[in-house]
């Protein structure tokens, strides 16, 4: 079936819904779902994406969104695909830069506003908290456990850890997660989401409205999510079979151990474990 709507997870979805000046109410709106105990944010403007460091030769920044409320705080937008080694290291190393540009020449006293860093991910990060899909990070003194810095602050959201259905929606922040895992699958407006909000996401994610231009630019983008979710599942898939067979061999194994010290034959026992006769032999002699 072809899909209606835009698919979140693309670079080219995300951006149009959350990342265009005449859109940035929906963003607003997101934002302030995730920092409700931080005090109402009035307005937002777009940065531009792309940090240099401060010399030729050093690494630069592509953030997916970048933007300063009224208050010149920054916030880092980030939608992650897929897992990556250090992961978190990217996420402090991007950091950096909103940090490093609030640096004034001349006599300067060290203030810094907020950054706070968002990661969307299409990934679980944390297995350790089964149903945690949404992890704060701040500094912290390790021996009283209170925040010691309060404005370097890394929101994740592990999106596969979200399964509410729409009827289970109770919060405008579970709305807007429900959209961002689910919006491609949906045909129509689900009367839960029928506010001017949400409305005009759904008219702004509707593909037949595109032109040309638009939609080679969507399937273009959809295409390498697709591409980069069959890699990943297929190597998920690969290394779950080659673990579930290297855990029969291993009972294999064990059986025939403990078949050789019952005095089986060796050919008995690799009929009934399915090793070879030669490795049979192998643990006998081991």
């Amino acid at each position: 079936m072809t899909e209606r709507y835009i698919n979140l997870f693309t670079d080219f979805g995300f951006k149009k819904i959350f990342g265009e000046e005449a859109n940035k109410d929906l963003l607003l709106d997101f934002l302030n779902q995730l920092f409700t105990e931080r005090g109402k944010i009035i307005d937002i403007t777009f940065l531009k994406n792309e940090k240099l460091g401060r010399g030729d030769m050093d690494r630069k920044a592509v953030f997916d969104l970048y933007c300063k409320n009224e208050k010149d705080e920054r916030f880092i937008i980030e939608l992650q695909k897929a897992k990556q080694n250090y992961f978190k290291d990217r996420s402090i190393y991007y950091s950096t830069f909103p940090i490093q540009e609030q640096a004034q020449r001349g006599e300067w006293d060290f203030k810094l506003q907020g950054v706070y860093t968002i990661s969307i991910m299409d990934f679980i990060f944390d297995d350790k908290n089964e149903n945690q899909l949404r992890h704060d990070v701040a500094l912290i003194e390790k021996n009283t456990k209170e925040v010691f810095y309060d404005k370097l602050i890394f929101i994740y959201l592990e999106m596969p850890k979200f399964n509410k259905t729409i009827d289970e929606l109770e919060t405008q922040f579970e709305k807007w997660l429900f959209l961002l895992k689910n919006l491609h699958r949906l045909d129509r407006i689900p009367d839960k989401l029928k506010t001017k909000l949400f409305k005009k996401v759904f008219e702004i994610a509707e593909i037949t409205k595109y032109n040309e231009q638009e939609k080679y630019a969507y399937q273009d983008s959809l295409k390498v999510y697709r591409d980069m979710k069959n890699v990943i599942d297929t190597a998920v898939n690969e290394a779950v079979e080659e673990a579930v067979e290297e855990a029969k061999n291993q009972r294999n194994i064990e059986m025939a151990k403990d078949l050789l010290e019952r005095g089986m034959s060796i050919k008995d026992i690799s009929e009934l474990s399915k090793l070879s006769i030669a490795e049979v032999e192998k643990l006998k002699n081991n």
